[in-house]
């Protein structure tokens, strides 16, 4: 039995015939579930992406900053006061008394250490001091003494590795300098250390003064050398080195010079004065570098008057060259290069009366 086709007709618009829907052109029909969930998906996935990248660019550029500002040394981080090591840089380690170290650690207890120490890292868990020996001891003694953690740890500034053992001593000086209390021995004793430290390759004081104290103007650094002079022979008998003024260190070294056995002379008036007060040690080098030896006690002549003290001779390097001066009884005479004819006469006034009133 044949089946038979039905054929319907369907007339069409030929011209009102809507156009067919096409992918750009929705023409207001509804999505289905499955495309609002994949557009959706896609947007979510756009947005994911465009924040993963600001924070990769935030990052990068925090690593950047991270990294510069750890170069100039100012990135502080708190560390074990136990992972500070101070073996690389030998310096000037001599005690200016308890006094100063406790009226550090008192400020230190009142408000905070103020001025970070700065350290150089040197392996995982372990850091060389650079600045701050004074600091890190108040540190370490206020830890000792109370056991409370808040001392344990310290604050620090972090360098970047890479600094040649020179900077790193120039930045240790530099610090130093900027303290309105540092000795002249003091400074004297940074340029010995460096020169005897075998790292550093330097055997010389003059070239030790000049890297370290490059900052600082000529007669500064010839003082300096003076005073490391002065302590290279007289330290083991000083009692109160940091408290010794210029104008003294300077004479007592040209005289330690100047005149075989004499650094011998000082060194056994000072043991003939054990557990002197530090008055008590000036007075002995005021004394040595007046008269010519250094006695505990005034020297007197026959039937009781005092002995005719000597002349005293001292060089001073000035900025304009270095000066001779000689002191005897009722005469002093300087020579230098400087033509004192020449000078005007209401200066060279005011400078001999300068001179008078210094002496008092």
């Amino acid at each position: 039995m044949t089946k038979k086709r039905r054929i319907f007709d369907i007339d069409l618009p030929e011209e009102d015939a809507p156009a067919p829907a096409t992918a750009s052109a929705p023409s207001g029909l509804r999505r289905g579930p499955m495309a609002t969930a994949i557009g959706e998906n896609a947007e979510s996935l756009r947005q994911r992406e465009q924040t993963e990248a600001a924070i990769r660019a935030e990052n990068d550029s925090l690593a950047h900053e991270f990294v510069r500002l750890k170069k100039l040394g100012l990135v502080v981080d708190m560390i074990p006061v136990d992972a500070v090591h101070t073996t690389k840089l030998i310096r000037d380690r001599s005690s200016r008394g308890d006094a100063e170290l406790d009226d550090l650690k008192t400020s230190i207890k009142a408000l905070g250490l103020s001025n970070p120490i700065r350290v150089e890292q040197t392996g995982e868990g372990r850091y060389e001091l650079v600045q701050g020996w004074r600091r890190l001891a108040a540190y370490r003694a206020l830890y000792e003494e109370t056991g409370d953690d808040f001392y344990a740890r310290i604050p620090a500034g972090l360098m970047a590795k890479g600094e040649t053992l020179e900077g790193l001593y120039r930045r240790m000086v530099d610090e130093n300098m900027v303290r309105k209390d540092i000795s002249w021995a003091e400074m004297a004793n940074l340029a010995r250390a460096y020169a005897e430290d075998e790292a550093t390759g330097c055997r010389d004081l003059d070239q030790a003064v000049n890297v370290l104290f490059a900052t600082a103007n000529p007669q500064k650094r010839s003082y300096v050398r003076r005073f490391a002079f002065l302590m290279r022979a007289m330290e083991s008998a000083l009692d109160h080195a940091t408290a010794i003024p210029r104008a003294l260190g300077l004479a007592v070294a040209n005289r330690i010079e100047n005149e075989a056995g004499a650094a011998t002379v000082l060194a056994r008036s000072l043991a003939a004065v054990p557990g002197r007060s530090m008055e008590q040690e000036l007075a002995i080098l005021r004394s040595f570098a007046d008269a010519g030896d250094a006695p505990a006690v005034p020297r007197t002549g026959g039937a009781g008057r005092p002995a005719k003290r000597g002349k005293t001779t001292l060089r001073l390097p000035l900025a304009g060259g270095e000066v001779k001066c000689t002191a005897a009884p009722g005469k002093v005479e300087l020579r230098s290069d400087l033509d004192f004819s020449a000078v005007e006469r209401d200066r060279l006034e005011a400078a001999v009366e300068a001179f008078f009133a210094a002496l008092k």
